[in-house]
């Protein structure tokens, strides 16, 4: 059972027996409109707290070193201005991170030494445009690697942090259309990567050395001889994490989230290859943040669009061994009101079946099933950059649901739900098959009235955020008449526009994602799908575009722009279009929670009153 914690829910009292707080963010965000911290890592003594954090929204961090004993900021300067992330190195001297160009683009690593006044030292760049740099640690602290890639390709250098005269060396040299990630356990590489072309992601090891491409080989299963991951269609892998005597590996099998424990023996072979399973057919599970390297226990985050976060701490020696650590508790909430559906919808292309995640009160569901009457439902969508939208709960859906609105998420091509085949050419949605995403997302529409016969256009509302954005722009435009309202969250509307510009924060990384506009059959295809491009003379429902004034990734003038065109160009019985600009945040809308749900209450109150939902 969950014990139970006594707390008197006061800020200034410890939730748990000897707490320390390491970092306050209330503070830290006293007299700031916006303040959203990046990394907060521990020295390797646990004397000092290293933090990055964002006053403005803008996704450019400043750098504090902090001593956890007097309190004080050891390290700082103010000129200093660095991406998110940041690394101490062997001891507590030194500090990694990483600066960004004028482009925003993370682009070179320096080594800081926080005991002396010696210049930052500058120990990687990476001068393609198309390619970004990040940084991260083995888990057993041996290593720091740092990973420079494009949407297509990249290549990881590592330093060993053990020897002090160590330089950066490099895993295996870049190769077009190659991505990998590594980890070290006991002396050797594991590698995930689609070396061969594999529409997924392979499992391969070698001993840790540079340039150790040639001796890559694939992990087998003992049991069956095969590959773990072959990167084959049927089963994706996504990340692996290592630990003394076993790995973790992360993927999806039939558009579900996976986790598998890898078991070693004593000379360092696998054992063991187990897939954990859980009671709920559809949903979201996942490894928390681990610190600790000789371990036989992991924490497991797991939800589904009707459970609440769970962290469940399971053996990686029995899995059947497993404990609730923590339930998240949401007031009100009774589970047994609630269900939810998986299915699949075919695409017009008659071949692909589109998962469909669908959530609602059961009394809502039983009357329409009942009675045959049409119910309001809210389509939600992304598709794009592989990202997954995953079966996962969120008590703020709950304001909608609760007025007996049921809620669907389309998990269209151009995500990874299903492996990187749905996201890659030439069945995916990137490149010049982009307009599958569209198209998925039309079709769930259709379907969902004409075929289930659960909802009508005068009921039917839709939102995206970001690309979903992009996503809801450009499925009004091709079936405006299937929807009453449409959310677009700080929308990529204006794409051709903003993709042939190469000094616009983050374009040219993009030009892997959706094409290159300077060449012509990119900007030709790009023409025929660009919301802002493709607006035509007819009924439109309702629509709320908001932005971010510093929002480097979607400038806060496409919304804007989006919203005059289609208030010249839609037809005049649309329904309004009205557009809300944050002028203290940015992409990610507010850092105060309390600001972020008043911005969420306020988009869920235009959708209500579009939909005639106000006083229910």
């Amino acid at each position: 059972e969950t014990p139970v914690i006594d707390w008197d829910g006061s800020a200034d009292t410890p939730i748990l027996p000897g707490e320390q707080v390491i970092l306050d963010v209330n503070k830290l965000a006293e007299g700031k409109s916006y303040c959203s911290t990046g990394s907060v890592v521990s020295s390797p003594s646990q004397n000092l707290l290293a933090y990055t954090v964002d006053f403005k929204g803008g996704e450019t961090c400043q750098l504090f070193v902090v001593d956890l004993e007097s309190r004080e900021i050891v390290d700082h300067d103010e000129k200093l201005e660095v991406d998110s992330g940041t690394l101490f190195g062997a001891d507590d001297s030194t500090v990694f991170y990483i600066k960004m160009d004028d482009a925003h683009r993370p682009f070179q690593v320096y080594r800081r030494r926080i005991d002396n006044d010696d210049e930052d030292e500058m120990i990687f760049e990476e001068k393609d445009e198309l390619f970004w740099t990040h940084i991260y640690k083995s888990l057993d602290k041996k290593y720091l690697f740092v990973e420079s890639g494009s949407k297509e390709t990249t290549e990881i250098h590592y330093l060993d942090l053990t020897d002090s005269s160590a330089k950066l060396e490099c895993v295996a040299t870049r190769r077009k259309k190659v991505l990998y990630e590594v980890e070290h356990r006991n002396g050797n590489w594991l590698i995930s990567s689609n070396v061969g072309g594999t529409p997924n992601m392979r499992f391969m090891t070698c001993p840790a050395k540079a340039e150790s491409a040639e001796e890559w080989k694939e992990v087998v299963d003992p049991s069956t001889g095969e590959p773990l991951f072959d990167g084959g269609y049927e089963r994706s892998l996504d990340d692996i994490t290592p630990f003394a005597k076993h790995a973790v590996a992360q993927g999806r099998e039939g558009g579900i989230p996976r986790v598998w424990v890898i078991s070693y023996d004593n000379a360092d072979e696998v054992e063991k290859f187990e897939q954990l399973s859980f009671a709920e057919a559809a949903h979201d599970v996942g490894l928390g943040s681990h610190f600790e390297f000789d371990t036989n226990k992991i924490v497991l985050a797991y939800d589904s669009l009707v459970t609440p976060l769970q962290h469940l701490e399971v053996s990686m020696d029995d899995n059947s061994q497993r404990s609730i650590l923590k339930e998240k508790n949401v007031p009100g909430y009774d589970k047994s009101k609630y269900a939810c559906d998986r299915i699949t919808v075919r695409s017009r292309d008659g071949k692909t079946e589109i998962p469909v995640s669908l959530v609602y009160r059961k009394d809502v569901m039983e009357k329409h099933l009942e009675s045959g009457e049409r119910v309001h439902t809210h389509l939600y969508g992304y598709g794009s950059y592989g990202a997954c939208c995953e079966a996962d709960f969120r008590a703020t859906r709950l304001s909608l649901i609760d007025r007996g609105i049921v809620y669907v998420i389309a998990h269209v091509r151009g995500g990874g739900e299903m492996g990187r085949q749905w996201y890659e050419e030439p069945n995916g949605a990137k490149y010049l098959c982009k307009k599958n995403t569209f198209n998925d997302f039309v079709d769930v529409a259709q379907w969902l009235i004409d075929d289930k016969k659960l909802t009508s256009p005068d009921r039917l509302s839709c939102e995206g955020r970001s690309a979903g954005g992009l996503l809801i722009g450009a499925s009004i435009n091709q079936a405006p008449e299937l929807f009453k309202m449409a959310l677009l969250g700080v929308p990529f509307v204006d794409v051709a526009c903003t993709m042939v510009d190469a000094t616009i924060p983050l374009t040219v990384v993009e030009w892997e994602e959706w094409g290159n506009p300077n060449e012509k059959k990119y900007h030709q295809y790009m023409m025929e799908y660009s919301p802002i491009n493709n607006v035509k003379r007819a009924k439109y429902p309702s629509c709320l575009l908001t932005g971010g004034l510093h929002d480097p990734r979607v400038q806060y003038w496409e919304p804007a722009k989006f919203a005059a065109e289609l208030r010249h160009g839609a037809g005049e019985s649309s329904g309004p279009v009205c557009v809300k600009l944050d002028m203290s945040a940015g992409h990610f809308s507010a850092s105060d929670r309390y600001k972020y749900l008043k911005e969420l209450s306020f988009d869920y109150a235009f959708l209500l009153d579009q939909l005639g939902l106000a006083d229910s």
